[in-house]
């Protein structure tokens, strides 16, 4: 007898800006994504991330060790953040926690359950970070029904509005190195049965620098039901103009699942941020919706301005606060990548 799924029991992936229980992440230290040098900017940005986000909803965050839950509990403490943070001494390979930790769905008002999807270290680039798929399992959400997701996914290749419309890009989600056994029909078939996707709006690529092949965090996110942003280049000869005018322009002539036409805001591209002759996936669009404010990755850039302009106008019941992420994306990501939202249970 087949597993009734989520959606056939009610269940789907809430918006982001719905309200959240708390937030959870995984406190860095990984040299390979980090070098030692970059690791204290690194912090800083995950302190200031912390700090913005205990004061309007609970952190539920990461630790490998006691040692390390006590350096960093001090350092929180110095900060003046005492009360809605739980550390938990889970060793994780990596900090991408929205990639490999639990997605998060609910059902009406009331009950949240979770997805525990397969993770491959994106396509099998990063042996040493596979072990990073077990974490699911290991995090203390005894209570909440789960679900074994039936193919591979990361949560950073998604994008939800709530209401049954789900964007993602065919470089990820139809790459072979995820789900070569399945048709794009299998995979729509997935995200509807598993998230409540009544449908599946295809992007094409992603930006340049991006290894997780074309997230959907890095190129268009919802701001509300009808509203997407999308990241758009000015300048002709940057090698992401073309793929994100493409995105850009599918957006604008594309519906919801209600049929209605969406709105499409264009967000500017900072200036490429290189490190060692390699372009990084620099975006403003990694933002993270919390309770009561949004977090803006912002890098030291002449744009990073003109970039939270747009988003405040956005989001005018937020507090939208900009957080340095120059070193983070050094690993690959931002602040949307390392987040993941619990939502709030009813009653």
């Amino acid at each position: 007898m087949e597993e009734e799924t989520p959606f056939g029991l009610g269940y789907s992936m809430p918006a982001e800006w719905e309200e959240h229980e708390g937030t959870w992440l995984s406190w860095p230290k990984n040299h390979e994504s980090f070098p030692e040098e970059l690791l204290p900017e690194v912090e800083e940005a995950y302190l200031s991330m912390i700090v913005a986000l205990a004061s309007h909803e609970r952190v539920d965050l990461l630790v490998d060790d006691a040692r390390t839950e006590e350096r960093v509990s001090k350092r929180l403490s110095a900060r003046g953040v005492a009360g809605n943070i739980r550390l938990h001494r889970i060793r994780t390979a990596d900090v991408w926690f929205r990639d490999y930790g639990p997605i998060f769905v609910k059902r009406g008002e009331g009950r949240v359950a979770f997805v525990h999807w397969g993770f491959n270290a994106w396509g099998g680039k990063y042996d040493d970070l596979k072990e990073d798929v077990h974490i699911p399992e290991k995090l203390p959400l005894q209570g909440l029904p789960s679900f074994k997701g039936p193919m591979v996914l990361e949560g950073g290749s998604i994008e939800v509005n709530g209401s049954g419309t789900l964007l993602t890009t065919e470089q990820c989600l139809l790459n072979r190195n995820r789900n070569p056994h399945l048709t794009k029909s299998d995979i729509e078939r997935n995200l509807r049965e598993y998230l409540g996707a009544a449908k599946v709006i295809w992007l094409k690529d992603g930006i340049a620098g991006d290894d997780t092949d074309g997230h959907i965090d890095d190129i268009a996110r919802f701001v509300s039901k009808d509203v997407v942003v999308c990241a758009l280049e000015s300048e002709k000869d940057d090698e992401n103009y073309a793929a994100l005018k493409a995105n850009f322009e599918l957006l604008k002539g594309s519906t919801g699942s209600d049929g209605k036409r969406l709105k499409v805001v264009p967000l500017p591209m900072p200036s490429p941020v290189i490190c060692k002759g390699q372009r990084l996936p620099a975006s403003y669009t990694n933002f993270y919706i919390a309770n009561g404010t949004v977090l803006v990755p912002i890098f030291r850039d002449p744009m990073d301005k003109e970039a939270m302009q747009v988003l405040k106008g956005l989001f005018p019941t937020r507090k939208v606060i900009g957080i340095n992420c120059r070193e983070l994306v050094y690993g690959f990501g931002a602040i949307h990548c390392v987040t993941q939202q619990q939502p709030k249970r009813q009653g």
